[in-house]
């Protein structure tokens, strides 16, 4: 399929040369190390680890360590959250012995929890202390940091202008631009044409983020915003190749077809493995479930079937206890998925 595009360059953070522009979202939960090495496998040009709590990282968390792990990730990028200047730079030192070659700030996650903590995108009813994060990171570490946020806190103040300005000089090298406000979550559509205002006070690379879920957003959302590049969050659960699509398309023109059935049945599969390796049996397990639904509807997409018949396997596959079981009923929910392909 050839669609409209204008050919879009590599990115340049710092010191750092990315092999193109389109970048997988750090996603709590979701962006773990087996997830990221499978989305640069199929050709993301940079993939950020979810979310990781400053404090909870210092004292060596378990989970929270798991969060920042980059084994088999060739660039390895540290999302960092928290409100305290001293805790977030020491996070940042850490994160960078521990072979991170690119620390993220995140100032846009609008979850509750975070912003009650005055992290996340709470920061941007404070720039002031924002401005304070920001400079302790950057004065902490040798790596490029860059940072994540939102438009604004709501409708009225959209303070992202004036936040990537002063990133900006203080180190930051690239800006990442969800185009909503905090008090929007996720609902409505995401303002790519806002995001324009943010890319014309600043010269280090700027990325547009929200609602790329079709290869053709993509060519949309750089023409609307003036961005040098693209993330990509919820487009990507249940397709880890879904960011190297569309890396390929802003290369070539071209927009590739979704990997065969069996391909897909593979993949879920090594992730499953993986996170079972990476968490442990139990975790492993239910951190995949989310997994196994958005990999079983995206099949089902894929194959032209009903949303009823990945709904059907997911009910089915979420309910077994034992790792083997589950591999052999995602190989019968592929192979029942595909039944229509093979008549």
């Amino acid at each position: 399929m050839t669609l409209c595009f204008s050919p879009v360059g590599n990115l340049q953070i710092g010191t750092v040369a990315v092999p193109g522009a389109v970048v997988l979202a750090p996603m709590a939960g979701i962006t773990d190390a087996p997830l990221r090495r499978m989305a640069l496998r199929y050709g993301a040009s940079l993939a950020v680890s979810e979310m990781v709590a400053a404090g909870a990282f210092e004292t060596g968390h378990e989970e929270t360590v798991l969060r920042a792990e980059g084994a088999g990730v060739a660039l390895h990028a540290v999302q960092l959250a928290g409100n305290e200047p001293e805790s977030l730079a020491r996070a940042a030192r850490l994160a960078e012995a521990a072979g991170a070659a690119l620390i993220d700030i995140n100032m846009g996650c609008p979850a509750k929890r975070v912003t009650t903590g005055l992290a996340g995108s709470a920061l941007l009813r404070d720039l002031d202390l924002a401005t304070r994060l920001i400079a302790a990171v950057v004065g902490a570490v040798s790596v490029p940091v860059t940072l994540k946020t939102r438009l604004g806190w709501d409708g009225a103040a959209t303070v992202a202008p004036e936040l990537a300005r002063r990133a900006e000089t203080i180190g930051v090298q690239m800006i990442t631009i969800h185009g909503r406000t905090r008090c929007q979550f996720y609902t409505g559509r995401a303002d790519w044409a806002a995001i324009r205002a943010v890319k014309d006070v600043v010269s280090i690379p700027v990325l547009a983020n929200g609602d790329l879920v079709a290869i053709e957003d993509a060519t949309a959302m750089l023409a609307a915003s003036g961005a040098d590049g693209v993330m990509i969050g919820r487009g990507a659960q249940g397709r880890p190749w879904f960011p190297g699509q569309v890396a390929s398309f802003l290369r070539t023109g071209r927009a590739p077809a979704d990997p065969a059935l069996a391909e897909q049945r593979d993949v879920l599969i090594e992730l499953y493995e993986g996170w079972l390796g990476h968490y442990g049996r139990e975790l492993g397990m239910r951190c995949a479930r989310k997994h196994i639904g958005w990999s079983l509807a995206s099949a089902t997409a894929s194959a032209g079937r009903s949303p009823d018949v990945a709904a059907s396997w997911r009910r089915q596959l979420l309910t077994l206890e034992d790792p083997a079981r589950v591999v052999t009923g995602i190989r019968d929910a592929y192979d029942d998925i595909g039944w229509r392909e093979a008549a």
